[in-house]
């Protein structure tokens, strides 16, 4: 199934989202849903996603349609679809984070290094 790039980013915010605060109450059987309305202030407020209002409503509407998401009782839900799309988007951001965490802990390599006068 083929997303734009703002509708993967909304799905993988929902799920961050969702991961945030559902992160307390692992323990208990309880859940946290939010609804759009909540969902697009929380991504508006953000500034990460840039796009207007109705464009994140529209966004979110395809997401329904496509049948990634889902609603009970207005709350947004994510469907099994959904959730594979959640997991390979997942997937593709764990390498970028495991290759700046290599970066950031490894030693320096064993070959020497030249340095060079920036111009």
């Amino acid at each position: 199934m083929k997303l734009t790039r703002t509708q993967r980013l909304i799905l993988y915010s929902l799920s961050q989202f969702y991961r945030r605060l559902n992160q307390k109450l692992e323990e208990k059987p309880l859940k946290v849903r939010t609804s759009k309305i909540a969902f697009i202030e929380h991504l508006l407020s953000s500034k990460i996603i840039t796009k207007q209002e109705r464009a994140l409503y529209k966004n979110l509407e395809t997401l329904e349609n496509k049948k990634l998401i889902s609603y009970d009782n207005r709350m947004i839900k994510f469907t099994e679809s959904g959730l594979k799309i959640v997991e390979k988007i997942n997937k593709e951001i764990k390498q970028f984070i495991d290759v700046e965490k290599y970066f950031q802990s490894s030693d320096k390599p064993h070959r020497k290094l030249q340095t060079v006068i920036k111009n």
